[in-house]
């Protein structure tokens, strides 16, 4: 049906449902009387005729899905019939100065019924399918009888083509329990679930509770996994009322779910004055931080983002995903570089004079770096050097370096540079207007080079599941949670400090395996988890400060400030300018003895 013919159609069936109540209310109270003759009563039922359209035309009463109405529909009606009720009213009194207000009560009441009726029947008619529902439906126990539980549950039951049958809810909540929810009864709490699951057969269970915390969603999976049934979770309402997702787009219990931790508030309004109209440069733009820094920076409106980095296939993938979105807003310029070309680096910074700097190209891996320090000498310290003394060269506003947990009593190469990397910033931070910060995090969950993606390769090809150490453990945070720190931290920036990223409590990595392989619905019998021994450079155990360094108070919510003293500038550029002419082995011993405070000469 057009829209132009189900309003014409709505029309006429409300105008005689308008005129029938106003008229059948005078018949029960008055049989006898002439209502035809009796003009008070004509003028009444014209008026309320009128004003009846006026407020179906200002509630829009003829364009609504009656089809899936709901009880904020039958208050809209009620709105609508009062309103043309009380004018009829209204106009008795002006005209007649007296008010038929047990005509008008009975009126209004068959106005409302007849009309909620009406729609009430197109709402009947569209659900009668849901009635018969087809056989061989998978069986789905709901987690959470509030609002994205009922939503989910209607949209099962309502399914063009259903492929899911709600058998029943789960909900903590006391008052609920045996209470019926568009049908579907909640069976009981969250820890009758692995009961629930045996008595009804249930082949799946959806979380449904999107503003469940962290701590929540790992008891209640602890609890799902004991079933060996399918686990998938719900998606955020807010991205279900913005269309970002349908209420059907369910998704699989992940890691991060597990691990993350609860978002931090930033001060939108800080940030917001160093980036927004400002050109941001970000060095290693095509990495896993580097890549969601630009995501996160272009939701404050910069005026240019310089993507700099040296694979051109990763920077290509994060212009192209950016452009998608901020073509027209946002200049975006894909830069090919290497942070170790000092000549172009200066180029670059001169040409395009950014206010900010987020500099978040290094190698970060351990074993790798150890077998190749000098490598890892070039990119994290000089490339470092390079960069920041570029924005102290030009004047850049603020220069945040991407740090690493292990800069601290670093047993390892990767660590040691990044350390010195540290240094270097700390100390141009004395000399320059730019405002220099390092920002320390451990291990962020996803990245390229995290353990996460070795895992789930090995768990597709069916195990066996490798682990250095039962006793090793790591920080974990998510990559966008990183992101977002690193760019709060860099409004805190004044004079070189070391930001320390609070990365909550540090993860057993053969935990981390266990819950990797219970969310790919293996047991550990299925998939063996086996124990290969410390690499080279590696630690057990994992720090984010070291005792001197410890600063106990938070300068802003999941930041710490620490208070890492670096070497003098003389003695630091003493010791790099050694380093080409000496061997691979010594190189290695220096660099670790000076980021452990050891005195070292350098002859």
């Amino acid at each position: 049906m057009s829209y132009q013919l189900r309003y014409i159609t709505f029309f006429i069936v409300d105008s005689v449902i308008v005129l029938s109540a106003i008229f059948m209310s005078y018949f029960l109270l008055h049989p006898t009387l002439n209502v035809y003759s009796n003009t008070m009563i004509v003028l009444s039922a014209i008026t309320l005729l009128i004003s009846h359209h006026i407020a179906a035309y200002f509630f829009h009463l003829y364009d609504r899905m009656w089809s899936v109405a709901s009880v904020r529909e039958l208050l809209i009606i009620c709105y609508a019939v009062t309103i043309s009720v009380g004018t009829a009213s209204l106009i008795q009194y002006v005209i007649n100065k007296d008010i038929y207000f047990r005509v008008m009560a009975v009126t209004w009441m068959l106005h409302i019924i007849m009309i909620g009726g009406s729609r009430f029947l197109l709402r009947l008619m569209h659900d009668k399918e849901s009635f018969q529902q087809p056989m061989n439906l998978q069986k789905v126990l709901i987690v959470g009888a509030g609002q994205a539980g009922t939503m989910l549950a209607r949209s099962m039951t309502h399914a063009t083509n259903p492929e899911l049958c709600p058998i029943g809810f789960v909900d903590d909540d006391f008052y609920k329990q045996n209470l019926k929810v568009n049908g579907v009864t909640i069976l009981g709490k969250s820890t009758d679930i692995e009961k629930l699951v045996h008595k009804y057969d249930i082949e799946q269970i959806i979380i449904a509770i999107p503003s469940l915390n962290k701590q929540g969603i790992r008891d209640i999976y602890e609890r799902c996994s004991q079933t060996k049934v399918n686990v998938k979770i719900m998606p955020k309402i807010e991205d279900i009322m913005t269309g970002k997702v349908s209420v059907a787009d369910m998704r699989d219990v992940n890691i991060e779910d597990l691990l993350g931790r609860e978002p931090v508030k930033l001060d939108m309004a800080a940030i917001a004055s160093k980036l927004s109209d400002k050109t941001i440069l970000i060095t290693g733009a095509g990495g896993s931080i580097g890549s969601e820094i630009c995501r996160q920076v272009c939701n404050f409106n910069p005026k240019k983002l310089v993507l700099l980095g040296h694979g051109e296939n990763s920077i290509y993938n994060i212009h192209m995903e950016l452009m998608n979105s901020y073509k027209g807003k946002i200049e975006i310029i894909p830069t090919i570089a290497d942070v170790q070309d000092r000549e172009r680096i200066f180029d670059v910074v001169s040409q395009y004079q950014p206010d900010v700097i987020y500099h978040a190209a290094a190698h970060k891996h351990v074993p790798l770096m150890e077998a190749n320090p000098m490598e890892a000498v070039k990119n994290n310290i000089y490339g470092t050097k390079n960069i920041a003394e570029a924005a102290h060269a030009f004047g850049v506003e603020y220069f945040v370096m991407i740090s690493t947990d292990k800069a601290v009593n670093p047993p390892n190469v990767m660590g040691a540079t990044k350390r010195f990397a540290e240094m270097i910033v700390q100390n141009l931070a004395k000399e320059s207007n730019t405002k220099f910060a390092a920002v320390r995090f451990g291990n962020v969950l996803g990245s390229r080079g995290s353990v996460i993606p070795l895992f789930k390769k090995q768990i597709a090809k069916v195990g066996p599941v490798t682990v250095t150490d039962e006793r090793m453990t790591r920080y974990f945070m998510t990559i966008p949670e990183a992101s977002r720190l690193v760019i709060q931290a860099g409004t805190l920036a004044n004079e070189g400090e070391v930001f320390v990223l609070d990365m909550g409590e540090p993860v057993k990595i053969v935990d981390l395996a266990r819950n990797l392989i219970k969310l790919s619905g293996y047991t550990e019998n299925e998939i063996k988890i086996e124990y290969t021994g410390m690499r080279p450079g590696e630690k057990l155990y994992e720090e984010l400060l070291s005792e001197n360094e410890v600063q106990k108070d938070k300068v802003y919510p999941k930041i710490y400030m620490g208070k890492a003293t670096p070497i003098s500038k003389k003695e630091l550029y003493n010791i790099l300018g050694k380093v080409p002419s000496l061997s691979e082995a010594e190189i290695s011993k220096i660099l670790i003895d000076v980021a452990n405070k050891k005195k070292v000469l350098v002859n």
